[in-house]
């Protein structure tokens, strides 16, 4: 039996700071979606092919494509991770990654901006615009820069749908606030990596597995500072692929497990 193809993609773990320090945003997909319905996860989707137009080189603030394959491990188009990272957080939760011409993280705080933005926003996701003609029109840099790289996921083996993801940890904009689409994303919210993962164990709080392995390593920070500071000294990203060591098994295993087998033939392309 073929194993489905994987579909590249880009999932981006907002950060702020709040009162119970470090807080991440988390948005429960619609029962109606495809991926992940129902369930509590970080904005992302599929790269799509027009993420890798190379018109977007001229947008980038961080690295070139060439730096970005390198840190990715691929042999290019490394940056279309990155460029569906910023459009899938702008489509699914109203965040722009994205410098003004002044060079300042773009702010919606002028209610004519946020408009403006709103409704470039629903062109994007009407698919009546690129997020290139909106950088164009308004000046704009995408801000690479800040997002950075934290792990890499593969869904397993058992699964009709399966992507190769990238996660990536971004500061949130201070002067913007997510807004949810109400079409694959019904609710949201901003929430502590440990809250989140007790209310999953003693509530019934619906985060999918990989969401979970990605919070648990974020508890031990306690300021957005020293988050990215840790995250930045990341050396190596293995390929996890999770595995469940029988039909009946609740808690897929990853690399590193007792028990743990790879058994993927697949692989992936460029």
């Amino acid at each position: 039996m073929s194993q489905p193809e994987l579909r590249y993609a880009s999932t981006v773990i907002l950060i702020r700071n709040g009162d119970d320090g470090v807080e991440v945003l988390l948005q429960e997909r619609s029962g109606k979606s495809e991926s992940f319905g129902g369930m509590f996860v970080f904005p992302g989707g599929k790269v799509d092919l027009h993420d890798a137009d190379r018109q977007y080189e001229a947008l980038y603030s961080g690295h070139s494509d060439r730096e970005a394959s390198s840190i990715l491990s691929v042999p290019q188009y490394g940056l279309a991770y990155w460029m569906s990272g910023i459009r899938e957080c702008f489509e699914e939760a109203g965040i722009l990654l994205a410098y003004d011409e002044r060079g300042d993280i773009v702010s919606f705080t002028d209610d004519a901006t946020k408009a403006r933005f709103s409704d470039y926003r629903d062109a994007l996701n009407a698919g009546d615009i690129s997020l290139l003609d909106i950088c164009k029109r308004e000046g704009l840099t995408l801000a690479t820069d800040r997002m950075l790289y934290y792990s890499h996921w593969v869904t397993p083996l058992s699964q009709p749908r399966r992507f190769d993801t990238r996660f990536f940890v971004c500061p949130a904009p201070e002067n913007q606030e997510p807004i949810i689409d109400n079409h694959e994303v019904v609710s949201q919210c901003w929430i502590n990596p440990s809250e989140a993962i007790r209310r999953q164990r003693e509530e019934g709080f619906r985060i999918f597995f990989p969401t979970i392995k990605n919070l648990e390593p974020l508890c031990q920070y306690s300021s957005v500072e020293e988050l990215l500071a840790g995250v930045a000294a990341i050396k190596e990203f293995p390929r996890i692929l999770p595995m469940r060591p029988n039909p009946d098994a609740e808690i897929p295993l990853i690399p590193g497990d007792e028990g743990y087998i790879h058994r993927e033939t697949a692989k992936t392309h460029y």
